[in-house]
Formats: C-alpha cells, sequence, structure tokens
C-alpha cells in the first residue's frame, strides 16, 4: 500500500533557499536528504486562492510534488481555516462531500470533486485523544476549500480517507496549540496531519495589480512568525498578538488563517526541524509560505 518509506531530515536545506532555489528543486533537495523513518511528518499550507486548486502554477506543484515524495499516509487529517465552529468538533463521515465554500469563481472551480472517503474510525480516535476539551463529532460538514483545494494536486487519485477537525473561533491560541500536542499519536498510525491557512492573510488589503508588491506590515509579521519558529520560540508564537500589536491586527484583522498554524507547532517534537517551501507573497497581503515538519 506503501509507495516509499517516510523521509527523514538530514537538515533545513538554508543553503537551497538562500541561493534561491526553486520550489520544486528545494522539495527535490528535500528528498535526497532525508533517510527513512516511521513517523508521519505535519504540514501547514498556505492555500491562498481557490483556484490554486486547478491551476498549473507554483503553488499546486510544489503540492503535486509532496504527494509524489511523502511517505503515503493511512488517512489525512486537516485542520481547516474554513470551517469554523462553537466547540471543536471533528468530521465522522463516510462519504464527505466536496463543498465550494466561495463565489464569484469559474464554472470549471465549482465543478471540481474530491470524492475521497472519510475516516470514522480516525475520527473517533481523534475524539478519544483529545482530553483538553471536548470533542463532538459532525456528520454535516465534509471537505471546504481550505482541504480539497490542496489535495487535488497533493493526492489527485482521492484515494486516501480525509477527515477534518474545526476551529472554535472563540478560542485563543492556546487552546488550538494544546489540541495539536494532543494529536501527536495519530502520526504514529500513518495519519498526515495538515494545517490549511495562510501566515499573512488580509483580504481587504489584495494588491489586484500583479506586480511584487508586499506591505511593510505583512513582511514584518511574516518574518518575526519566522524567527520564532526556527528557534523554537512557542510562547512568543502564542502570544503574538500582545507583542506585534498593530501588526497582528494589519496581518489578521480576522484570525481564521492563522489558527490551523497553532495545532501543527503543537505537534511539533523536540529535535523536528522545519522545511520551508513557497515562501512568497501573493496580492502583497497574503503569505503563501508553507512548512514541513520532520524528525
Amino acid at each position: 500500500m506503501h509507495r516509499r518509506t517516510l523521509l527523514k531530515a538530514g537538515g533545513l536545506l538554508a543553503a537551497a533557499q538562500i541561493s534561491g532555489m526553486s520550489t520544486l528543486s528545494a522539495l527535490e533537495a528535500l528528498e535526497q536528504h532525508l533517510a527513512p523513518s516511521e513517523r508521519m511528518p505535519v504540514m501547514f499550507i498556505g492555500h491562498g486562492s481557490p483556484m490554486n486548486a486547478i491551476e498549473d502554477n507554483k503553488y499546486s506543484q510544489s503540492w503535486k510534488e509532496l504527494g509524489k515524495k511523502l511517505h503515503r499516509p493511512q488517512a489525512i487529517l486537516s485542520v481547516s481555516a474554513h470551517w469554523l465552529t462553537k466547540g471543536t468538533k471533528v468530521a465522522s463521515m463516510s462519504k464527505p462531500k466536496t463543498i465550494h465554500d466561495f463565489g464569484g469563481f469559474p464554472k470549471k472551480l465549482f465543478d471540481a470533486e474530491y470524492p475521497a472517503p472519510g475516516s470514522p474510525e480516525f475520527a473517533k480516535l481523534t475524539k478519544d485523544l483529545v482530553t483538553y476539551s471536548q470533542i463532538q463529532t459532525d456528520e454535516s460538514w465534509g471537505l471546504d476549500h481550505g482541504t480539497w483545494s490542496v489535495l487535488l494536486p497533493m493526492y489527485p487519485a482521492a484515494d486516501i480517507p480525509v477527515f477534518q477537525l474545526s476551529l472554535d473561533y472563540d478560542q485563543p491560541p492556546t487552546y488550538h496549540y494544546e489540541i495539536g500536542k494532543q494529536l501527536n499519536k495519530l502520526r504514529d498510525k500513518g495519519v498526515l496531519i495538515i494545517g490549511s491557512g495562510n501566515l499573512v492573510h488580509n483580504l481587504r488589503a489584495v494588491d489586484w495589480s500583479g506586480g511584487n508588491k508586499v506591505y511593510d506590515w505583512a513582511q514584518e509579521f511574516d518574518s518575526k512568525f519566522t524567527e520564532w519558529m526556527n528557534k523554537g520560540d512557542h510562547k512568543s508564537i502564542l502570544e503574538y498578538q500582545r507583542i506585534l500589536g498593530n501588526t497582528a491586527t494589519q496581518a489578521h484583522p480576522s484570525y481564521d488563517h492563522l489558527l490551523p498554524l497553532f495545532y501543527i507547532l503543537g505537534l511539533q517534537q523536540k529535535n523536528e526541524q522545519i522545511t520551508y517551501f513557497n515562501e512568497q507573497f501573493d496580492m502583497a497581503s497574503i503569505s503563501m509560505k508553507s512548512m514541513v515538519i520532520h524528525a
């Protein structure tokens, strides 16, 4: 069932990034520098526009390459910015629907489907693992575009079970971080956990000109979070609103797209490393920076 062994880190590929190596080349270097391991990695994906699901661009290409290079999961747990609930829920249906939760896009995007099976068994295990908060099962949601827009290029056959965990928007960063910690055992059972959002996400400030402009506040927020992640300074990350003040508000007028990152950082173990890819901004105010956390 598995196509290859999981890749284990030999470095962060900093030299590749400094030299301007392309996204796909960096991913190829990642494969070369990793050795077999048992644990699944965890990922934070900057998903950006839903159109990335059907366009052949640098973002969809990087997701496609990840699907080829990573150890094939038994199941995928997605923590998407687009499922906000009162309380935390885990989707437990066996046949999740494809949710087209957007408007104003071409018919081709609305016609896209991702008919992956669900995983009631892993949903139950997730519910049982989390004791920090009471998790409820849900049969009504499905796969929103924060999930399927990334998985369509990554695993186009849609033959791996996929289930989602919701975000309780009213809870502080620590709440999401602590739940992330308790999901760690899923990694040893072949579950690939993906947080899907954006490190910077301000739709009100997007620049439609198509240039390379990046707002100073957007770059500051992206750089500061990257610095903290590189240092393993999760304490500062969890207190980012107090520390960054107005910069944090500009980077995230609403912080739904940042919340999935707290789960992924909660899952990071000692001595695990971060490899970044797609380190670009889209439309000046959306950071596409993505990462794989691995041993």
